[in-house]
């Protein structure tokens, strides 16, 4: 199921109305690539489809340690909605659901570098970079362990087209046979 740019955009986020949610993925010792890909695909898939339905607004999500779990990896995700209570709409395995403070910096993020300092277009962009992501999971077999290399390559369209193509390093740790070096 892989989600068309046609359908509902991602939008600007409204900072005032973001919440934040957590999916676990497993055990930091079992961690491994295809574990993140599935729960892409079974879990954060999910989160794609609310925000395309209007039910949340906006949203992005990155791998985190849960800062009361250090054994397990999580997605973080962090969406907006005009909600009181998006518990009523989330799958029962987002936990931890809160409201959180605006957030009005991103790190690594000099807001004076974008149009009218618009913090809430580089928050739409971030959206549309974790849209791109379960898109590209989506698209690959589920049955498929060895994309780390394929999916670098699809970043490396990114990467190049901005002039920064064959000065980028990546370390990749494919299923536990030690971190490797993928460079583009």
């Amino acid at each position: 199921m892989v989600i068309t740019l046609s359908e509902k955009q991602m939008k600007k986020p409204n900072i005032d109305l973001m919440w934040r949610t957590w999916i676990k993925i497993g055990s930091v010792k079992d961690l491994n690539t295809k574990m993140l890909q599935d729960t892409i695909r079974e879990k954060i898939s999910a989160i794609l489809q609310l925000q395309k339905s209007g039910k949340i607004n906006w949203f992005y999500f990155l791998y985190h340690n849960k800062p009361d779990d250090s054994a397990n990896g999580y997605f973080d995700v962090v969406f907006t909605t005009n909600l009181e209570d998006p518990n009523k709409i989330l799958p029962k395995y987002c936990i931890n659901t809160t409201k959180i403070s605006p957030m009005s910096t991103i790190s690594g993020i000099n807001n004076q570098l974008l149009k009218n300092n618009d913090i809430c277009e580089a928050w739409r962009l971030i959206g549309l970079q974790s849209e791109f992501i379960i898109n590209l999971v989506l698209a690959h077999s589920e049955k498929n362990e060895s994309t780390p290399k394929q999916f670098v390559q699809f970043m490396h369209f990114f990467m190049n087209t901005l002039g920064f193509g064959n000065r980028s390093t990546f370390p990749i740790d494919i299923s536990g046979k030690g971190v490797g070096y993928i460079r583009f």
